[in-house]
């Protein structure tokens, strides 16, 4: 049995998540917009199944996990009793992990290939759903990063259009650790740019409706570049180094 009181973890996330949701507002106003066009989307990778729980007793209904492995079992557990919160998968995704989490994710944000665009309309298509994705681009250049380079967006959207139990509803990007003040809102400002000129091209504009992007450090910066979907982790959960993995 675990140690970790679900309740009193719950009350302490409901002060974090009013202290972001108040931040949100405060970042929305300041750009000219409404706080319901942001989904706050808290990143429970890492943390045991009951920070999960907790922060959907404390009203968060989106869920973030970076890796399969985390998500199912999450999955399983909460929707065993009664929580069912909208699950997406942000991190790299395996193509010999697709089939596991079909029908599982309101979103997936972290589509960096075609082959893997093409694993999770096969896997949709046999299991008779249309699955949402997101196209992960890497603006910022970062080698160490993954996504479709910018200028391929295009001809990728094109090909993607042919295939009907996949939806192609926007982009997902990651800015640096800033290195000069300013560095994330220029990478968010040029995706937001790449985003609203892709627009066309896609075979449903009215679908093409996400920008996935901002996290703890430089969300309000990716509010002002013109996000949907911010990925909270360490501001809703706390830090992961004092959380024991194994």
């Amino acid at each position: 049995m675990s140690d970790i009181d679900v309740n009193e973890l719950s009350e302490q996330m409901k002060e974090r998540i009013k202290g972001i949701n108040s931040r949100i507002e405060a970042a929305c106003k300041e750009a000219g917009r409404d706080s319901s066009e942001i989904t706050l989307i808290g990143v429970s990778k890492v943390f045991p199944v009951e920070y999960a729980k907790a922060a959907v007793l404390a009203g968060l209904g989106d869920l973030g996990e970076n890796r399969v492995q985390e998500l199912v079992p999450k999955y399983e557990t909460l929707s065993s009793e009664g929580l069912k919160p909208n699950w997406h998968l942000i991190g790299t995704l395996q193509k010999n992990k697709v089939k596991y989490i079909i029908g599982k994710t309101k979103l997936i944000h972290s589509v960096d290939s075609i082959e893997l665009a093409y694993e999770i309309e096969k896997k949709s298509k046999a299991a008779g759903i249309v699955t949402d994705i997101l196209l992960q681009t890497n603006v910022s250049g970062e080698e160490t990063k993954h996504g479709f380079e910018p200028s391929e967006l295009s001809s990728v959207i094109s090909e993607l259009n042919g295939c009907s139990s996949i939806r192609v509803c926007g982009l997902m990007t990651m800015a640096p650790i800033q290195q000069y003040d300013g560095q994330a809102l220029e990478v968010f400002t040029e995706t937001k740019r790449i985003f609203d000129e892709l627009k066309s091209v896609t075979k449903d504009p009215n679908c093409w409706t996400v920008l996935s992007m901002g996290m703890s450090q430089d969300f309000e910066a990716a509010i002002k570049a013109g996000c949907t979907h911010i990925r909270i982790g360490t501001s809703i959960f706390g830090n992961r180094q004092y959380i024991d993995v194994h």
